[in-house]
C-alpha cells in the first residue's frame, strides 16, 4: 500500500489527460471501506456519515472545524480516528485526502468550471487563511506571545527537517528587531547544547515550528528545552497531541496538503503576525534597530536600487 504522501502524489498529478487502466472504486466506496467493519458509537457514526457526505471538504478540515461541523467534541473525533484503525486524526486525514483529491478530479462540476489541481490547491490555502483570519478576531494570544518573545534575550527559534525553512525566515526577520536571536535547526545533542546555552545566557522562551510530518526528534528537542527551564511557544498545524502538550502555548495554522508536498501560507502569515507583535512590544528598540540596519544596508550596499 502506498504511503499517504505517495497517494497524494498520484492523486494531485497535474499532467493532463492521464488515464488509469483499471476501474477504481468510487471515492465514497473507498471511504466506506475505511470505516467499515468497526463498531462505532452513535456520535462516531455521525462523524463517519459527515465525512462520507462531505468528503472533498471534510478531508481538509482541522480537528476543531470537523468537530464543530458535526457537533461533537475534539476528543470524540480523536477517538473516532482510533476506532477505525488510525493513530490519530492527522493520520486519518492523510488517508482521506488522496481519496478527496480523486473525487475532485473526477467530478463534472470541477471539469466544467475549468478548475485544475493547482487551482484546487490554492483554494485549500485560501481556506486555511480564512480560518486563520477568524482566529485573529481575538488578538490577545498573539500579542501576549509577541511580548514574551520580545523580552527573552536570547530568543531561540527551533525548526527541524521540513520546518527549518519557516524557522529560518522567522529568525532572519526577528534579528532586525531583537538583539539576540539564535536559530536551532539540527536535532539531537546539538539542539540540546544550543538550548542549554540559551537558557544559561538568560533566555526564557523558545519559538518552535512543527509542520507535518512531525518528527520524533522535534518532540525530543521541545521536551529538552522544557527540562532546561525554557518555555515553549509552538507554531503547528496540530490542535492536540504530544507536541501541543509539551508546549506552554500552541498557535495553530493549517498547512496546504493538496499537492505532494505541503505549502505554508497560513503558518507564514501567523509568523509575520508574531513578528509584528514583537515589534509592537518594544517600539523604541524596534525603531532604533531598524534605523541601524538601514544605515548598515546603505553603507555596505546590500540591496539593488528599485
Amino acid at each position: 500500500m502506498p504511503s499517504g504522501q505517495q497517494a497524494r502524489a498520484q492523486a494531485s498529478a497535474i499532467t493532463p489527460g492521464r488515464h488509469s487502466p483499471d476501474a477504481e472504486p468510487a471515492p465514497v466506496e473507498k471511504v466506506r471501506a475505511l470505516f467499515g467493519g468497526h463498531r462505532l458509537s452513535p456520535a462516531q457514526r455521525r462523524i463517519a456519515q459527515y465525512i462520507a457526505d462531505n468528503l472533498t471538504e471534510a478531508a481538509f478540515l482541522s480537528i476543531t472545524d470537523l468537530a464543530d461541523r458535526v457537533g461533537v467534541s475534539q476528543p470524540s473525533v480523536t477517538r473516532f480516528a482510533s476506532s477505525v484503525g488510525f493513530s490519530g486524526y492527522p493520520a486519518l486525514r492523510e488517508a482521506l485526502q488522496p481519496i478527496a483529491l480523486s473525487a475532485v478530479a473526477g467530478t463534472p462540476d470541477a471539469a466544467e468550471s475549468g478548475r485544475n489541481e493547482l487551482q484546487t490547491a490554492v483554494d485549500a490555502e485560501i481556506a486555511n487563511l480564512e480560518s486563520l483570519r477568524r482566529s485573529f478576531a481575538d488578538t490577545g494570544q498573539v500579542l501576549e506571545v509577541g511580548r514574551e518573545l520580545a523580552r527573552s534575550v536570547p530568543l531561540t527559534v527551533l525548526g527541524l527537517r521540513i520546518s527549518t525553512s519557516l524557522a529560518e525566515y522567522f529568525a532572519y526577520a526577528a534579528r532586525r528587531i531583537h538583539p539576540d536571536v539564535r536559530l536551532v535547526s539540527r536535532g539531537g545533542s546539538v539542539a540540546y547544547d544550543a538550548l542549554l546555552q540559551s537558557r544559561e545566557a538568560g533566555g526564557t522562551w523558545v519559538l518552535a515550528f512543527a509542520m507535518p510530518r512531525h518528527a520524533n526528534e522535534m518532540l525530543a528537542a521541545v521536551r529538552a528545552a522544557r527540562r532546561t527551564g525554557l518555555r515553549i511557544a509552538l507554531i503547528t498545524d496540530l490542535t492536540m497531541g504530544p507536541l501541543v502538550e509539551a508546549a506552554d502555548v500552541a498557535l495553530t495554522a493549517g498547512t496546504g496538503s493538496r499537492l505532494v508536498f505541503d505549502s505554508y501560507s497560513a503558518p507564514g502569515v501567523l509568523s509575520a503576525a508574531i513578528l509584528q507583535a514583537m515589534a509592537d512590544a518594544d517600539p523604541e528598540r524596534t525603531q532604533l534597530r531598524l534605523e541601524q540596519y538601514e544605515h548598515a544596508a546603505e553603507q555596505h550596499d546590500f540591496f539593488i536600487e528599485d
